[in-house]
């Protein structure tokens, strides 16, 4: 399996799909039986994961297994597991909620030591636009001309967030720029933020209610809201970052856990994931996908740079401190300086 793919590679429901992320939400799994798995993810699994559970009922591994699972905020998520919520598998948004779990003993230390590397789901961050494009947002300098509003997570809270500003912050040094270029282009960027909702699925229902004329997601997120009668395009921009969201069993996971967590990354689930919109692990898996700009090419390579965080970042370990340290990330200082903090 490729966690990376070649040429060809390469969401909030609205209505009644819609939650608050940023307290989470939990639901049950239609089966029932003497096994059960508690699942804990990010805000925008929760429809994805209806057809994955579903499907791996059907297995010998399955069958009978009930589920108990919660939605919210990544961060959110891994600081209520610690706080003593259950789990069994937690499937966040980015690696540094994980280690968080590691440095509480509550997942071990080798849970990278998978043929994904503990990656589980994939995507891209894109530009969510008004139908029609009205502002011929393309690229991200087009984010911040004047009078352009954006919406983006908040990086305190939100997975989703961190994924958007990294890929903001990159496209610059991709284009050559240094990294003074980059930090004074989110000056300007954070100084048109309109909003910053607790995680990517609040961000989605905040756009989709009228907020701000761009919205940062997950391209999954936007194919999903679109397959569930949104009224909005989609950009992917000539650079974007490569969103890897990673997973694993808990200590004490019940033994079917490490199973489901097996089957996450097989040809199935990666299938059923593609359905909706997430880029598949394995890049050989071809769908059509209702919702993508084009359906029979849903997972298209940007036009000039895929950004890794472990090629361009120095992966999270570096990237989570340099970045987003509480008090001396240069996000963080960043937001202060710009009074867009929360």
């Amino acid at each position: 399996m490729s966690i990376k793919w070649k040429a060809a590679i390469a969401g909030a429901v609205v209505g009644a799909l819609a939650l608050s992320a940023c307290g989470g939400s939990s639901s049950g799994s239609s089966s029932a039986g003497s096994d059960e798995i508690n699942l804990v993810g990010f805000s925008i699994l929760e429809q994805a994961n209806k057809q994955v559970i579903a499907d791996w009922n059907k297995t010998a591994d399955g069958k009978d297994v009930a589920f108990k699972q919660s939605y919210g905020a990544s961060g959110d998520q891994a600081r209520g597991v610690i706080g003593g919520q259950k789990a069994d598998v937690v499937h966040l948004s980015l690696e540094p909620d994980v280690q968080k779990l590691v440095d509480a003993k509550l997942v071990a230390d080798d849970w990278k030591s998978t043929p994904t590397k503990g990656i589980l789901t994939q995507s891209v961050v894109v530009m969510v636009v008004r139908t029609g494009n009205p502002k011929n947002i393309e690229t991200w300098d087009d984010l911040t001309k004047p009078g352009v509003k954006i919406i983006t997570p908040n990086p305190a809270s939100s997975g989703s967030a961190k994924w958007n500003i990294l890929a903001a912050y990159g496209h610059v040094l991709a284009d050559g720029g240094s990294e003074a270029d980059a930090a004074a282009y989110l000056t300007k960027f954070f100084g048109n933020v309109a909003a910053l909702p607790g995680s990517g699925r609040d961000a989605t229902t905040a756009f989709q209610g009228g907020n701000g004329d761009v919205l940062l997601s997950y391209e999954n997120e936007a194919i999903l809201a679109r397959q569930s009668g949104a009224d909005f395009d989609y950009v992917v921009p000539p650079e974007t970052l490569l969103i890897q969201n990673p997973g694993a069993v808990t200590t004490d996971a019940t033994p079917k856990a490490e199973k489901f967590l097996e089957y996450l990354t097989g040809t199935e689930a990666q299938t059923d994931y593609a359905e909706e919109g997430f880029r598949p692990l394995d890049d050989s898996i071809k769908v059509e996908v209702k919702g993508a700009n084009d359906p029979s090419d849903p997972f298209p390579a940007p036009s000039k740079k895929l950004l890794t965080i472990d090629d361009d970042f120095g992966g999270w370990s570096e990237a989570n401190t340099k970045f987003f340290d509480e008090n001396d990330g240069i996000v963080t200082k960043i937001q202060k300086e710009t009074g867009k903090e929360s």
